[in-house]
């Protein structure tokens, strides 16, 4: 009937413009179908019982060899990254892609797939996956592709492992040339980014005369030091800067800018845009929502509403983080009013509210309104079909259990689920903590078998409370959990704090 609406609709103005509104609506509709396609294949791979089942199979029966696409893969891909969802799963349909002659991958593509293995920690897969690529698709490894994976080895492993992954991937990707100064720089981010500064430091000493530093390197160092929240470091390594020769730009003053307001020292901040504009660096949206958030640390709201204000004379247009930014400084001095009518502006001006909008309220509301301020927030959340990040979930999930909202933690559970979302093992962990202390234990175990279904560990938190309570007249179900974690073993071994299974014999 809508669509019919439509076209009487058309009838009614000129032909050039009957072509223009009817082109629209078909991508309208389009686009809409597709959107549908991509988030119920995304929920069937995160549904999909794994490892007991292969998922080609499935993959073939459910995706048309018409609907693969590169633009398919990469929404897929991308559902699947922020649906937390098992790496495997994700590795295996960007495998299954890559049977169609008509499917050209994208680095897009081949980069999501490495970004989830490598959060998971499978660097066999990720480097399996490497070493696919360069064969057959070798332009595809990228300088993001390789920043991914140095990062991700510089959390988690050793600093000798990450020395070892730039000499592999220079050895694999170079063609017998030699990593240039971007690469130096990827190498120098995933330690800077880790807030590994000996480490950073002595790369640099020691690599140093081989590579050509840029200003761009500099920057990178000073933004480590300024993420490891040490602001002489900051400033006595920016001097050094200039002592080199480098010549500081709009990227080394929001550092600095950003280094003072995050300690507080919104001032010593404000004092560097006149600075910058001494230098001919005019500042931009970044340092305008820089100082806003720090005028908000400084709990000095009338500042950070007079920079706002002043944006247009500066011919700068807010956007969804310049809003956020005054949000959060009106939240920190608890003022929720002026906050709320933040979010009805954003709304007046089409801009979307994210997960930092959502969440900057939620911790507003739970301090000033308490539970019903963040149940009404949370229902017009779910209402706009809007899946908020990890962090704002757990911290959701505490609050619900905490305050006995043990239906509205379900419900957003289910919720969670539904969207094809595998929640975090921190808001799996109250969320059964909280049902087992309330006598549910039924639905804990129920939501412990979704996260093992779809081919995620248990943590040991998790699986000790389970134990306890179904150790005593439920042990089918605590033999059925640990056979489910055991069969998991056999296909991704378990980290730090996963639970290994049932720890005394029934």
């Amino acid at each position: 009937m809508l669509f019919l609406g439509r076209c009487n609709q058309l009838l009614q103005v000129p032909l050039l413009q009957q072509l223009t509104i009817a082109a629209t609506i078909g991508f309208r509709f389009y686009s809409s179908d597709l959107e549908f396609e991509i988030k119920k294949i995304t929920k069937i791979i995160n549904d999909h019982p794994f490892p007991d089942q292969p998922i080609h199979p499935k993959l073939a029966q459910i995706i048309p060899s018409t609907t693969i696409s590169t633009s398919f893969v990469e929404n897929v891909l991308g559902h699947l990254f922020a649906s937390h969802s098992n790496g495997l799963k994700a590795f295996e349909f960007f495998k299954f892609s890559l049977q169609f002659s008509q499917f050209c991958p994208s680095s897009d593509a081949f980069e999501k797939t490495l970004h989830i293995l490598t959060r998971m920690r499978n660097f066999n897969k990720a480097w399996e996956l490497i070493e696919e690529i360069h064969k057959t698709h070798p332009s595809l490894l990228t300088l993001k592709s390789m920043s991914i994976m140095l990062s991700r080895i510089a959390k988690f492993q050793s600093f000798e492992e990450t020395l070892e992954a730039f000499q592999k991937l220079e050895d694999k990707l170079s063609d017998h040339k030699q990593f240039g100064i971007d690469e130096f720089n990827l190498l120098l981010r995933a330690f800077c980014t880790q807030r590994q500064m000996k480490e950073a430091k002595s790369v640099f000493n020691k690599l140093y005369s081989r590579f050509s530093p840029t200003t761009k390197t500099m920057n990178i160092l000073l933004l480590g030091f300024k993420e490891s929240g040490d602001v002489t470091s900051v400033e006595l390594f920016y001097h050094e800067m200039i002592r080199r020769g480098f010549k500081p730009n709009i990227v080394t003053y929001n550092i600095r800018i950003d280094s003072y307001c995050k300690r507080g020292r919104f001032l010593d901040g404000l004092k560097l845009v006149e600075e910058m504009e001494q230098a001919n660096c005019l500042p931009t949206l970044k340092t305008l929502t820089t100082l806003i958030h720090g005028a908000g640390i400084a709990h000095n709201t009338t500042y950070a509403q007079q920079l706002f204000d002043e944006m247009p004379k500066r011919n700068l247009l807010p956007d969804s983080g310049v809003y956020n930014a005054l949000m959060n400084a009106f939240i920190r001095s608890r003022d929720i009013n002026s906050a709320t009518k933040l979010m009805d502006e954003m709304e007046a001006n089409n801009l979307l509210h994210d997960n930092i909008t959502f969440h900057t309220m939620f911790s507003g509301l739970m301090k000033s309104t308490g539970i019903d301020g963040v149940l009404e927030l949370y229902h017009k959340m779910i209402s706009r079909n809007f899946v908020p990040k990890s962090e704002t979930v757990v911290m959701l999930m505490k609050l619900f259990c905490k305050n006995h909202e043990v239906d509205d933690a379900m419900g957003f559970w289910r919720y969670l689920i539904d969207k094809g979302y595998c929640p975090h093992s921190h808001a799996v962990d109250v969320l059964v903590r909280s049902l087992c202390s309330h006598g549910r234990v039924e639905e804990a175990f129920e939501c412990s078998l979704q996260i093992l279904e779809r081919g995620r560990h248990l943590s040991k938190t998790c699986f000790r409370v389970l134990e306890r309570h179904l150790e005593m007249g439920n042990e089918d179900k605590l033999k059925k959990l640990n056979k489910m974690i055991k069969n998991l073993h056999t296909v991704i071994p378990p980290s730090k704090g996963h639970a290994n299974g049932i720890s005394s014999v029934i």
